[in-house]
Parts: C-alpha cells; sequence; structure tokens
C-alpha cells in the first residue's frame, strides 16, 4: 500500500495532530472521531476572542455571524454544494429531526424507512405515527448486504400515499454502502399523489467518501462533523435540497431563522436553510470543524482518503476471515470502513471490554448482534494486525476456559 499513497504526506508524522491516537488503536471512527490538536486551539482561540470582543456586542454578533457563513462555505465546499442549502445543526439526530416533523404529515399518509436505521431515527419516526396516524413500514435493506438488489427491494415497498423515505446512505451497523443515487431517482419518479422526499441518514459517509449533494439530489440529508471528520461534537449539518425547501417547514423558531421588520417583530423566514436554526450555540465549535475539514485535505483529497480507507477495511476483512470461530458479516470485500464480525459464542460484549483493557477501540452493535470495527484513512497497517492479534488472543482465551 505504501507505493499507492507515496505521494501524501507522512502517516506517522501526520498523525502526531491528533493527541487521541497517541496512546490507543482506535476503531470506533463511526462514533467519534478524535479530535486533532489544531481544531481544539481554534476552539480555544475562538472562545477567547468573542471574551475580547465582548460576548454581547455588537462586534462579537458581526464576527459570530461570519463565522456561522465561513462554516456553512466550507461544509458546502467539502460536500459539493452550495452554502445556502447547509443548515448548522448539533448532531444527525437534530437534522433528522428537522426533515421528520417539518413535514405537514396527514393522517393515512405513509413513511417507509430501512431495517438498518439508528434507534434515534426509528423513536421519532414511532413519535410521529403516534401524533399523526400515519402509516409506516419497514425496507429489508439488510438481507441485501450479500446478494439482492436494494434499488429493487425499496421500489417493492414505495406505495402512491409515501410522502417520505427514510434511508442511511451507509448502514451504520452493517456498513454497505447503498446505491443511493438510483434509490433517490426511483422514489422521485415514483407516481404519487405528491412529491415523494428521501431524508439521508449520512452519519456515516460524510468525511468518508467523496460526495456531491447537488449531483444526489437527496431532498434532506444529515450529517454530523464529529466522526470521519474528526470535528468537535456538538456541531453538524443538514443538507435541504432547493426544491424541498418550501415544503419543509420549521419546527422551532429562533432569532437565526426568522425576517423581521424595524420594530423587531418576525415577518416570516429566511429565504435558505437558515430559517431551520434557532439561536445561541457553541459559535467557537464553528472554527474547530473547520480547522478540522481543512486538515483533512492536507493529507489528499476525500477520493485519495477514501482509497486509502477502503484498502485498508479490506485487509482487515481479510484477516479476520483466518481467524478461527470469526465470521464477517460481509461474504465479500467491504466498500467503506466500517467492518462488522460475530463470534461463535456470541461474546461481543466481553471482547470489546477485553480489547478495550488492552487500548483497542471498538463497538458492540445490538441489530445484527456483532461487533464493529472503523477503520480511517488514519489507522495504520500496524493497528489493523494488532487488532487481529488482539481478537486471536481472545478467542484463545475463552477457548482455554471452557
Amino acid at each position: 500500500m505504501t507505493g499507492i499513497f507515496a505521494s501524501q504526506i507522512s502517516l506517522t508524522d501526520y498523525r502526531k495532530q491528533f493527541p487521541g491516537l497517541a496512546n490507543k488503536a482506535y476503531f470506533n471512527y463511526g462514533g467519534q472521531g478524535p479530535m486533532p490538536q489544531v481544531a481544539l486551539e481554534a476552539i480555544q482561540q475562538s472562545y477567547t476572542q468573542i471574551q475580547q470582543l465582548g460576548p454581547f456586542s455588537s462586534r462579537s454578533y458581526e464576527w459570530v455571524v461570519e463565522e456561522a457563513e465561513r462554516t456553512r462555505g466550507a461544509i458546502a465546499s467539502a460536500l459539493g454544494t452550495t452554502p445556502q442549502t447547509i443548515t448548522l445543526t448539533e448532531n444527525v439526530s437534530a437534522g433528522c429531526n428537522i426533515a421528520l416533523w417539518g413535514i405537514d404529515w396527514k393522517a393515512g399518509d405513509h413513511l417507509l424507512l430501512s431495517d438498518c436505521e439508528h434507534h434515534s431515527v426509528i423513536a421519532s419516526v414511532q413519535e410521529l405515527q403516534r401524533r399523526f396516524a400515519i402509516e409506516v413500514s419497514t425496507c429489508p435493506l439488510q438481507a441485501t448486504l450479500n446478494e439482492g438488489d436494494p434499488v429493487a427491494v425499496l421500489a417493492e415497498h414505495l406505495r402512491p400515499n409515501t410522502r417520505l423515505v427514510v434511508l442511511s446512505h451507509i448502514l451504520w451497523n452493517t456498513g454497505q454502502l447503498l446505491p443511493l443515487a438510483e434509490m433517490i431517482t426511483v422514489c422521485h419518479s415514483y407516481p404519487s399523489h405528491q412529491p415523494m422526499r428521501v431524508l439521508v441518514d449520512a452519519a456515516q459517509s460524510v468525511g468518508m467518501i467523496s460526495l456531491s449533494l447537488d449531483e444526489l439530489q437527496a431532498d434532506f440529508y444529515a450529517f454530523t462533523g464529529h466522526k470521519w471528520w474528526c470535528g468537535p461534537e456538538g456541531l453538524g449539518g443538514l443538507y435541504v435540497r432547493p426544491e424541498a425547501l418550501d415544503t419543509l417547514h420549521p419546527t422551532f423558531a429562533g432569532w437565526r431563522g426568522i425576517t423581521v421588520d424595524r420594530t423587531g417583530h418576525p415577518t416570516g423566514w429566511k429565504p435558505n436553510g437558515l430559517r431551520y436554526e434557532m439561536a445561541t450555540s457553541a459559535y467557537p465549535l464553528y472554527a474547530g470543524l473547520r480547522a478540522a475539514i481543512a486538515l483533512q485535505d492536507e493529507w489528499g483529497t476525500a477520493h485519495d482518503r477514501y482509497q486509502r480507507l477502503q484498502a485498508l477495511s479490506q485487509q482487515l476483512w481479510q484477516q479476520l476471515r483466518l481467524l478461527p470461530d470469526v465470521s464477517c458479516l460481509r461474504s465479500s470485500p467491504p466498500d467503506t470502513g466500517l467492518v462488522s464480525f460475530q463470534l461463535t459464542d456470541n461474546s461481543h460484549s466481553q471482547l470489546v471490554k477485553f480489547l478495550e483493557a488492552k487500548n483497542v477501540m471498538i463497538r458492540l452493535i445490538l441489530d445484527p448482534d456483532c461487533v464493529r470495527a472503523c477503520v480511517h484513512y488514519l489507522t495504520l497497517e500496524a493497528e489493523v494486525e494488532q487488532l487481529v492479534e488482539s481478537i486471536r488472543q481472545f478467542i484463545s482465551t475463552e477457548a482455554k476456559k471452557s
């Protein structure tokens, strides 16, 4: 692999900018990525700047507005869209809830979601069903991990009264990368009573794969900066396709999202993604996320990073398949950084604790019952080998107990 990525800056030197990688083999990027030092410093400098300007002063307000605009611009540039389509949120769940609750639901409307959505989304959909008496059904995409056509499966489950389809770009539990563009086309071209919208949970795709949201044509695309971008927790975003903007109503109102007249009375909503933003936030996080995104680009392009990540992920998958009593969920090499696997005796929680005691970080997944390792372009080949050897040790230790 060194020949493929020889043009990039030395990864060993580059990783020194991430303090959280110094004392552990980290495979939990899908939960939260380690922040680089430059992001931590940018956040601290921003807090200092606010205090120097005066936390509640006209100069501070102007600075905050400019910081928000710069952050939307950095996000939009990285995701292949324009700043006007971006709403700054706290996390993926917040973005998904803006889209879920902003639709003018009527009793009998249909919402379709896959059987691999995160429980935060599922809980929100359950409450929508209770309040508005909408119809909810699931599309069995988990079964298409190794065979079958997810596009065809989706098409079979659409209805004339389907108003919203909820999908994840990369399934958080199995690591499957969905052919999202084709699936969106199927939804948008389906003969229904009213426009069929698509909400995408992008928790695992933003920062991992190269994206052009304007080309993708998803109606709503909710993401976060604290996972694969390695930015600060508490800051994410929602992309709203311009064609869907006027049909998605703000559920919460705040001064950042409204227009006012000369007397300060509300007159309407901002004409872009700002309409879904509310009020005071942890503004210094903006600089932290921008710094994290910019640092990613110093190593290589989004394509370069994904290429290395994919090669490492496949290396891990291949080595896991050689271990006794280990079964990878995928029967073919993975195309994302999520590698999920099972142990014959299902001692998954014990394995996670065993590895963490060795400063090797992975996580437990409940559905399907498995363990998930997340491989980043920051991951070292030696760390992949360390993970595999530690799993081998665990299996050997458990075998001796029995």
